[in-house]
């Protein structure tokens, strides 16, 4: 199926194709689907958000990505269900449309930092491979290094998740807790994508949990 097929199928759920990696034998192409700028709306208006219960966001990727895969004739793998976890840092890297940023986060060529995958549906034959997208912090200004109030993610140390956490917890890290990540929100590319604050602040909720 063509990327732009894909495209099609997955716009009333709120989802964009992220990226395309060959799939070991028989020929076949894993396609990365993650949130797009139409997601919240159609997630919040689900029975999963809506019905109080834990993981929604994990139940409403299992079936409706389920149903979808069923229908496209496609195998589906998700990012949660763990351990073992599917190599989905991989995929994306190795797909040419994400890239390591300056901080250690990944960056996408559209979503940037607002990297929310859902799914990778794997359907038969090979895709053409995309010309590697140019990573968008070439020749970016990397607000991102100073953009953390706490240091957690900088490019001198390895990402500090307990000061993260900690912060977030605070007073002082509701900026962060309910608009999303400060270092997310400061890549150029990401104030273009069009994510719901709203949705940010669910994942760090979420985060906050975990």
């Amino acid at each position: 199926m063509p990327p732009d097929q894909l495209d099609a199928a997955l716009a009333p759920l709120g989802l964009i194709e992220m990226g395309h990696v060959p799939f070991q034998a028989p020929a076949r192409t894993l396609f990365l689907v993650g949130a797009g700028p139409g997601f919240w709306p159609v997630f919040t208006a689900s029975p999963e958000y809506l019905d109080d219960y834990p993981d929604p966001l994990d139940r409403w990727s299992g079936r409706v990505l389920g149903d979808l895969a069923a229908a496209l004739g496609a195998e589906v793998v998700f990012p949660f269900g763990g351990p073992p976890y599917e190599p989905f840092l991989k995929w994306a890297l190795d797909s040419g449309r994400c890239h390591q940023s300056p901080v250690g986060m990944l960056v996408h060529d559209v979503a940037g930092m607002m990297i929310s995958f859902r799914c990778g549906l794997i359907l038969p034959g090979l895709a053409n491979p995309p010309d590697p997208a140019p990573s968008p912090c070439t020749g970016c200004a990397r607000p991102c290094v100073s953009a953390c109030p706490v240091g957690a993610l900088r490019t001198d140390a390895p990402y500090d998740v307990a000061a993260c956490k900690a912060h977030i917890a605070s007073p002082a890290g509701s900026d962060c807790r309910e608009n999303g990540c400060l270092v997310r929100r400061a890549c150029p590319v990401s104030q273009s994508f069009g994510r719901d604050t709203a949705q940010s602040g669910f994942h760090m909720t979420a985060f906050l949990k975990g």
